[in-house]
């Protein structure tokens, strides 16, 4: 893949503190985006803001809960103060809550949804709005295999997974008219503690690496702006194509 220079680009990566989010924050400043890292857990994301600025890098980290519309209107007012726009969106937080159907809460359902789905959503509306004045910018949302493909004990995630696919289709042709892209990414089984919850039977040594992500969110933002890309899917070596 040919070299990628971000300079003078931000990006925003949420769920940046572990796993495939930390990966992605990680690679686009290495490129030379200043980005800001935003999870829950403000310990994790401020080490990986602590790590790209002291590797030369443009940091920041900003802890909200993806849950909170309070909480995600204040991290994209504070991404605005630090950087004065948005040219990358990554929407990776989401959580996983996994159970049969006949026993799954519907306290837990809601959880999932407003994390998974609306909270994605909302994500979605501010960045898409603070690209539009500029009419360029490129959202990636995260979603997952189950995004098409159906597993035991994930009804809820997986429904969730679907929402997060159809929100970002619709986007997509939306915000053709603003020179805007958006794309989803669908991993097979990743190495995150997710991952590891859902399928404990899976050998840690046979899953997607983080790292792998990353850089296939760095090959869409490779790509020319004559280029539309709506979904790209990853699975596993010895798990079964579709």
């Amino acid at each position: 893949m040919e070299q990628i220079n971000l300079s003078g680009k931000t990006a925003l990566v949420t769920g940046a503190g572990r796993g495939i989010g930390r990966a992605i924050a990680l690679l686009l400043a290495q490129h030379g985006a200043a980005v800001i890292a935003a999870a829950r857990t403000e310990s994790q994301i401020k080490a990986v803001a602590d790590e790209i600025n002291q590797s030369g890098g443009t940091a920041y980290s900003y802890p909200f809960d993806l849950a909170d519309e309070s909480e995600i209107l204040s991290l994209f007012a504070f991404f605005e103060k630090k950087t004065g726009k948005l040219d990358i969106l990554i929407n990776n937080a989401g959580i996983g809550l996994f159970g049969q159907m006949h026993e799954f809460s519907t306290e837990d359902l809601q959880t999932l949804l407003d994390v998974n789905i609306r909270g994605t959503y909302l994500c979605c509306r501010e960045g898409y709005r603070r690209m539009i004045p500029n009419k360029s910018g490129y959202i990636i949302n995260i979603s997952s295999v189950v995004g098409f493909k159906g597993y035991p004990n994930q009804s809820a995630y997986t429904a969730s997974k679907h929402a997060v696919v159809g929100m970002t289709k619709s986007l997509a042709v939306e915000a053709q008219s603003y020179n805007i892209r958006a794309s989803v990414i669908h991993p097979g089984g990743v190495d995150t503690d997710l991952v590891r919850n859902a399928r404990p039977d899976l050998d840690p040594a046979i899953l997607i690496q983080p790292e792998d992500i990353a850089h296939t969110v760095m090959y869409l933002l490779s790509l020319s702006e004559q280029c539309a890309v709506d979904e790209i899917y990853i699975r596993r070596r010895g798990s079964k194509p579709f």
